[in-house]
């Protein structure tokens, strides 16, 4: 007779990336990935996991089949500025000399 193997139940759950925000006014970073069987389990099991010294103020937990994103070989297409759109560009702007930071 031949046993047989039942999957652990984390194989089942669905995958999500987790992205922790350090300090107020920061970005979120992502961290990792983990599974869990829904959005509320997640949120929970991201904080046990990336935030156990306290590190974050803010979890932001996302199902990695709801993320879409760009190729690097989109790069070029994608991201070139548009050559009909003049007004974007800076040369047609004068910036005095008493503004900071430009």
């Amino acid at each position: 007779m031949s046993e047989v193997r039942a999957e652990p139940p984390q194989a089942q759950w669905p995958l999500y990336e987790v992205f922790v925000r350090g300090k107020r006014g920061l970005n979120h970073v992502h961290v990792g990935s983990l599974h869990a069987a829904d959005d509320q389990m997640a949120l929970r099991h991201a904080r046990d996991v990336y935030t156990r010294r306290n590190e974050g103020v803010s979890i932001w937990v996302v199902r990695s089949a709801d993320i879409t994103a760009s190729s690097p070989d989109e790069k070029d297409p994608l991201f070139a500025p548009s050559g009909d759109k003049v007004y974007r560009h800076p040369t047609f702007y004068d910036i005095p000399a008493d503004v900071p930071h430009m």
